[in-house]
């Protein structure tokens, strides 16, 4: 790579070719490698472009503060977000501005901490279930295991219903949906997009198959009683600001259903999987979860109340959050003019912000591509880079787009991982491959499953 200084750049570096279009083929080839690349050679703050898109990637944590929330005004959503309204539609991830902050009003308190303690009971019966399902020794393919068993857990909570029925169809309409962002960045992709190809045609039948299932579910709501599900929640919801304002209608609960299907499906199913796969390979650790589940549990089924007693647990997710983030970058494009780092910046400035290249950076974790969950203790120092930014980590975001479902995604990952974790452990059979797209997924993530 060679530094290359432009009038637009406004003295930022960054990778340059002779080629046009290299940076985004070695974006598309590796994303994970493109950033650290380049982010390692450039530093904090490094100018490429795809196509006529200008790109920053940004890498300090207090520089990201300010993207999401000092200076959150100044920005909308990325590129690859705003392409996923096809799927998602307006709802809470991809509707900025006014709508996003009525929308953020009238559905916040359906994620309050009383709200999800209603559906820790969901999430244990489904991780008993499924730890009641496998057989000793069996092979399992974790990632596909975890998007089942998150699947029928948000389910559940969404339309509280037994989703079985759908489960294939609905399981092969998310990958297709997932797959699709893989291409987001491509330039002038919505010209494409209108074409008969196979892959946009996976792409329309998946939101088909996706809609015909919550508009069913929807529909059922209007019509009976008051399920408690988080459907039903939103059928009731109102702006506490408005609150003798009519309701969300039918495509508004559509869009927030499908984001709340789409993100609390897919992170968690990853996060759970990635955390599988650490633990196969520390022993040490893995001991020391058990020491914690029976000193907290004394061998009786996880609770709700468990959640905040269980540190151990919660610190084995954060570490696995880190070394492998399950949302490993995010953009916002700027609408107005600002100024990073004395860098000015011009509205339709792409920014970008990559939780893998921060989470992994050596300047705020002692010995980054170590898995040690001691990092998330209390009185640890010894693992700890002091003082740490607080956007050094931030799995679930920040400012007021951070994700609406992190205290439902905490409680159902410490939930599962203590359930299955008392029956059972798993023996790595496989090295996985890391498959970033919307999510950062484990490919090829086989394991054998031995009973405790």
């Amino acid at each position: 790579m060679t530094i290359t200084l432009t009038s637009e750049s406004k003295g930022v570096p960054g990778p340059s070719s002779w080629l046009p279009g290299a940076s985004f083929l070695r974006f598309r080839r590796d994303p994970l490698k493109f950033f650290t690349e380049t982010h390692r050679e450039f530093g904090d703050i490094a100018r490429f472009t795809f196509g006529p898109q200008e790109i920053l990637l940004v890498s300090h944590p207090d520089w990201i503060e300010d993207v999401l929330v000092t200076s959150a005004k100044k920005f909308h959503k990325g590129v690859a977000l705003q392409r996923a309204k096809r799927l998602l539609g307006e709802g809470l991830l991809t509707a900025e501005g006014q709508a996003h902050l009525k929308q953020r009003r009238t559905i916040q308190p359906l994620f309050h901490r009383q709200q999800v303690q209603r559906f820790a009971g969901a999430m244990v019966t489904h991780a008993l279930r499924w730890r009641e399902s496998i057989a000793p020794n069996e092979t399992i393919d974790m990632t596909a295991q975890m998007a089942a068993l998150t699947l029928a857990i948000v389910g559940e909570t969404l339309f509280s219903s037994n989703v079985q029925a759908d489960a294939d169809d609905v399981r092969q309409a998310l990958s297709a949906a997932v797959q699709s962002f893989g291409i987001a960045f491509l330039p002038g992709i919505e010209y494409f997009e209108k074409l008969p190809l196979p892959m946009f045609v996976r792409v329309r039948k998946a939101r088909e198959r996706l809609d015909r299932v919550i508009h069913r579910v929807i529909e059922e709501r209007r019509s009976g009683e008051d399920t408690g599900d988080l459907v039903s929640m939103l059928l009731a919801a109102r702006d506490p600001e408005n609150p003798d304002a009519p309701g969300m209608s039918d495509q508004q609960i559509r869009d927030e259903a499908m984001t709340i299907f789409l993100a609390g499906h897919e992170t968690t199913a990853n996060a759970m999987a990635w955390t599988w796969h650490l633990l196969g390979k520390a022993r040490a650790v893995e001991t020391r979860l058990h020491e914690e589940l029976a000193r907290v549990l004394d061998g009786r089924t996880p609770t709700v109340e468990d959640v905040p007693r269980l540190e151990y647990t919660r610190a084995i997710i954060a570490e696995s959050m880190r070394l492998y983030p399950p949302a490993w970058t995010m953009g916002r494009k700027a609408i107005e003019a600002h100024s990073i780092a004395g860098h000015p910046i011009t509205p339709g400035t792409l920014v970008i912000m990559s939780q893998w290249v921060v989470h992994h950076d050596p300047r705020w974790w002692l010995d980054p591509e170590r898995f040690s969950p001691d990092r998330w203790l209390r009185n640890m120092p010894a693992v700890a880079l002091t003082p740490r930014p607080k956007y050094a980590y931030f799995p679930f975001g920040g400012g007021s787009r951070i994700c609406i479902g992190e205290s439902f995604a905490w409680t159902e990952a410490i939930l599962l991982l203590a359930t299955i974790a008392q029956r059972w452990t798993f023996a790595p059979m496989s090295i996985p491959e890391l498959e970033p797209r919307i999510t950062l997924r484990p490919k090829h993530l086989q394991m054998q499953a031995v009973p405790r």
